[in-house]
């Protein structure tokens, strides 16, 4: 048994407790409350107290690409141009990235989300492997998304599907009790309806989660709705014949099956109040990207209206090519800022609502709500300590406000998953990353 106290604990699932304490007993929390209660149960527990802190759940990345960390900055001149960015995209990762580049990169990005209180990530990967052995190597735990290859044509669907299936098959085996494997089916537009439906199918009868890159643009949305713009050039060049939906994304998802498997439907930016109602109706999540959003121009989701419909609803950092860092606390401040400035909101969100969008709501949004995402007995010891002692946060009058509004990852001080500590004292435990750097700057000049 060890005890960890701070000057607030923040359970989520509950209001704070100023000068409070948890129990942590092996890999899960025994117990949360007061300092006083805490150690009066636990006398002869080794104690520790991070003091002017912030104790709270782990943040939870719900959606992104850690093996293209090594490309932060690189697609930025292109980004006015979305079509131009994930064309350039995937001839860099394809051409100018090797296999160990990419597996460094992905651990570069688990090291970066485990030092900024990160514990859990919704990561997708085209090369899924680097992204499993990454979030393994570094000790986060997270469910580990394997990206369809570029697939819109119903002709080579069954073919797709096999190549798929024999990725996915042989990554399960190496699953582990922290870190599991999904499938994410890119987008409405770069997977045909039939193998939608082949994944859908599959999905449902096996249990597999799911992630699928949703509405994210208007550009999209004229795609999908009357085949215009957009990918339509891209078709042409490399002989696709693609249906084209003649609907939404969100309704085309439906037709083809894919909703009843609930996924999490990554950005929704042009979600509409129809699509919304499918959403609900099938009980699928969603992962809310505002930053990545806002860079490329595409809008914003509606955040509180998400929200206000009782959807799972968590953040995601996107890849750090589109949004230049994995920092939660962050990505929570952004969130705040644009949904209550969002032309038609419907009501203002709260610094407490988006925290726990950052905590508890990105566990349900993974279906992992049960396990992680709050502090609660019994639940697993997934755990960030963020330091309030800067100037620049203080007073501290408003706990949820002072991490929303005035923290970020620089704040963080120890990260823990299932008990055990992978970012503590400046360094991630269970890697080093002195040569890692290195490595990481010969990648950069690789790239230039």
């Amino acid at each position: 048994m060890r005890i960890f106290s701070a000057d607030h604990v923040l359970p989520v699932s509950s209001p704070p407790f100023k000068n409070g304490a948890v129990a942590v007993d092996g890999p899960v929390i025994a117990a949360v409350g007061t300092r006083e209660e805490i150690t009066g149960l636990y006398p002869g527990a080794p104690h520790e107290n991070f003091g002017e802190a912030a104790i709270l759940p782990g943040f939870v990345n719900c959606h992104s690409h850690l093996e293209i960390t090594a490309l932060r900055g690189f697609l930025d001149s292109v980004e006015d141009d979305f079509r131009t960015w994930l064309l350039k995209l995937n001839t860099t990762r394809n051409e100018k990235l090797s296999e160990k580049d990419i597996e460094i990169a992905a651990v570069a990005g688990a090291i970066e989300g485990a030092r900024a209180g990160v514990t859990c990530f919704g990561d997708v990967g085209r090369y899924g492997k680097a992204g499993l052995e990454a979030l393994k190597a570094v000790g986060v735990r997270g469910v580990l998304f394997q990206e369809t290859e570029f697939s819109p044509d119903n002709r080579t669907a069954t073919d797709d599907f096999e190549k798929l299936k024999e990725k996915f098959l042989a990554m399960r085996e190496q699953e582990t009790d922290l870190v599991k494997v999904g499938l994410s089916p890119h987008s409405p537009y770069t997977v045909s309806r039939k193998l939608f439906e082949g994944i859908a199918e599959f999905s449902i009868a096996e249990n597999v989660k799911l992630s699928i890159h949703a509405a994210e643009s208007v550009d999209e949305d004229a795609l999908v709705r009357k085949g215009e713009g957009f990918f339509v050039e891209v078709y042409k060049k490399f002989g696709v014949e693609w249906e084209v939906p003649r609907c939404s994304s969100i309704e085309f998802l439906w037709q083809t099956g894919i909703l009843e498997a609930k996924p999490l439907l990554v950005h929704c930016v042009t979600a509409s109040d129809d699509d919304i109602d499918l959403i609900v109706r099938s009980a699928s999540s969603i992962a809310h990207c505002p930053k990545s959003n806002a860079k490329f121009g595409h809008g914003f989701a509606p955040f509180e209206q998400i929200l206000d419909r009782g959807i799972p609803v968590g953040l995601g950092s996107d890849s750090v090519a589109s949004n230049n860092t994995c920092d939660l606390l962050e990505e929570a401040r952004f969130a705040a800022l644009a949904a209550r400035n969002r032309l038609g909101r419907r009501r203002f969100v709260s610094a407490a609502e988006i925290l726990e969008a950052a905590t508890l709501g990105g566990a349900k949004a993974l279906g992992l709500g049960d396990e992680i995402g709050s502090l609660d007995a019994g639940k697993q010891a997934d755990i960030a300590v963020v330091s309030l002692a800067n100037i620049a946060q203080q007073p501290v009058n408003d706990v949820h406000a002072a991490l929303v509004f005035a923290s970020n990852a620089r704040d963080v001080v120890m990260t823990m998953v299932s008990g055990e500590e992978i970012f503590s004292k400046g360094r991630a435990t269970k890697w080093g990353e002195f040569d890692l750097e290195d490595e990481i700057r010969r990648i950069q000049d690789h790239l230039s």
